[in-house]
């Protein structure tokens, strides 16, 4: 049986097709822009996301007939995208108004400062109780307010009456079915959505005006959304093999492959977490259906909900913006490299950073601090630093925003859990050497799944258990396998490091005014 999914993400677009016990057998990917009109602003072309969406799908099915194998023999779709990322488009036309404001963008940031004002507290966090985040730029909420305030489009559209809002599983389910939805992952990262009662919050809405009537429906995360449709006719063999086939979508980051183990999807028997690096690093700690307020910088955000009449299970989570994206900024800006793959062989090339510190908080910091104003900086630098110093300090870089995030979900477990392994994924886990000072920075073992593929793979498992193909039962039984890393240093060396990273941290924030 061959199940599918579409990832859809900052740095790429990507379709995979696997067997159901985890074997890729094809995929396709393209690499897409993200656009910086101004410092600060970071913007992504919609139609340039469903384009290469649909030129994946058309290329790896080309590549399954070239196998021997009929797209045809595809069961389900998942879909796997960057969240908080915000797109409007005309659902007359069906084309965007603009471009997408992407997570990363810090546009917003008065706007955020003069919603806090706005609240009784005065406090970035008087909502967490209700949609367990802060007043933050990082959210789609003050984007969409953005976009209502300052594109002239956007608001006639509004008036026409055929406004629609979505992140970018929305958008694409609109291009792809006709559909306007999202689900509960997806909507909880909009900050208008009440973890209560599982639907967009009245109070939200109605404080930052957004209206009710632009929003997509809150479905599951598994379950039937709808079908392909003829009219996308890019997509030409999309259409003519996947034109009987039903679409699920679940979030890219919680997908369910690695967030918990097997069983504990639903009955959560041990707290587990998994860190996915991608452009940020997203880190994740299944706490099942309770949903906690975090004390210590962490968001209360829906894990998943498999299926309609599932619970809906919760998770704490640190989320950073400091990931893939310093290699990227290594490759585009600085042309330290070409390829992100010879990050690990210039680092190797010496033994430690020689004292250099690297934050790379270009648009400010996430998990814990919450810090728009924040903007990278190197420190330690003397005559003698060389670009492979640059280079190894921007690793361990992701690997001290990783740990600040197990600190704090140790700490708002009131330090009765410890994470004493932590599973990872993404891009970044093909590097050993980042895996290495991962569990050294860490002190904790590191496990990475053998396939590369977990959150793509993730969301075509969700797919196929919506689709009743595989029970979350059998899914149980499949024991994934993983290269394991284990910290090797004294301990009082790494609360040292651990310090010192702290401290370049705190002279990174309140730059920008």
């Amino acid at each position: 049986m061959l199940i599918g999914a579409i990832d859809q993400g900052t740095s790429s677009s990507r379709f995979l097709v696997f067997e159901d016990n985890g074997d890729l057998v094809a995929s396709h990917q393209i690499e897409v822009r993200q656009l910086f009109p101004h410092p600060g602003w970071v913007e992504m072309d919609p139609i340039e996301l469903i384009n290469t969406v649909t030129e994946c799908i058309d290329m790896t099915c080309e590549k399954l007939r070239n196998f021997g194998i009929s797209p045809s023999e595809i069961q389900s779709v998942g879909i796997a995208n960057q969240r908080e990322t915000t797109v409007v488009w005309d659902r007359d036309s069906g084309q965007p108004l603009c471009n997408a404001i992407v997570w990363l963008d810090t546009r917003t940031s008065q706007l955020a400062q003069e919603y806090i004002d706005k609240t009784d507290t005065k406090s970035k966090d008087s909502f967490k109780s209700v949609a367990g985040l802060p007043i933050h730029p990082y959210f789609s909420a003050l984007k969409l307010r953005w976009l209502l305030d300052n594109v002239p489009a956007v608001r006639e559209c509004r008036e026409r009456g055929s406004l629609m809002f979505g992140t970018v599983d929305s958008w694409l389910m609109f291009k792809l079915t006709g559909v306007h939805c999202t689900d509960v992952t997806n909507a909880s990262r909009t900050l208008l959505f009440d973890l209560a009662t599982r639907s967009w919050s009245t109070e939200l809405c109605n404080f930052f005006q957004i209206p009710t009537n632009i929003l997509p429906e809150i479905r599951s995360s598994a379950e039937i959304y709808g079908h392909f449709i003829e009219d996308n006719r890019r997509c030409k063999v999309l259409w003519r093999a996947l034109q009987s086939l039903d679409v699920w979508v679940i979030n890219r980051l919680h997908s369910s492959d690695t967030v918990v183990g097997a069983s504990e999807i639903i009955h959560v028997l041990e707290i587990q977490a998994k860190t996915t690096y991608g452009t940020g690093t997203f880190m994740l700690c299944n706490t099942g259906e309770k949903a906690i307020v975090s004390k210590n910088g962490l968001l209360t955000t829906v894990a998943f909900q498999l299926g309609s009449e599932s619970p809906m299970c919760f998770a704490l989570e640190g989320s950073g913006s400091i990931g893939g994206n310093v290699v990227r900024f290594l490759r585009d800006n600085f042309k330290f490299i070409k390829e992100a793959s010879e990050m690990e062989g210039i680092c190797r090339t010496v033994e430690d950073t020689d004292g250099v510190f690297f934050v790379p908080c270009f648009t400010g910091l996430y998990t814990p601090q919450w810090d728009p104003t924040a903007r990278g900086i190197i420190v330690g630098l003397t005559q003698c630093t060389t670009i492979a110093h640059i280079c190894l300090a921007a690793l361990r870089a992701v690997a001290f925003q990783c740990t600040e995030m197990l600190e704090a979900i140790e700490h708002d477990m009131e330090n009765t859990t410890k994470i004493n392994t932590l599973k990872a994924d993404g891009g970044m886990t093909a590097n050993t050497l980042f895996n290495e000072l991962q569990a050294e920075i860490a002190g904790r073992k590191i496990e990475t799944p053998r396939n590369t593929e977990i959150s793509a793979w993730g969301a075509a498992i969700a797919a196929a258990i919506g689709a009743r193909l595989i029970s979350i039962a059998d899914f149980g039984t499949r024991q994934a396998k993983f290269a394991r890393f284990e910290p090797k240093g004294d301990s009082l060396v790494r609360e040292v490091e651990m310090a010192r990273w702290k401290d370049a941290v705190r002279r990174a924030q309140n730059w920008q005014k």
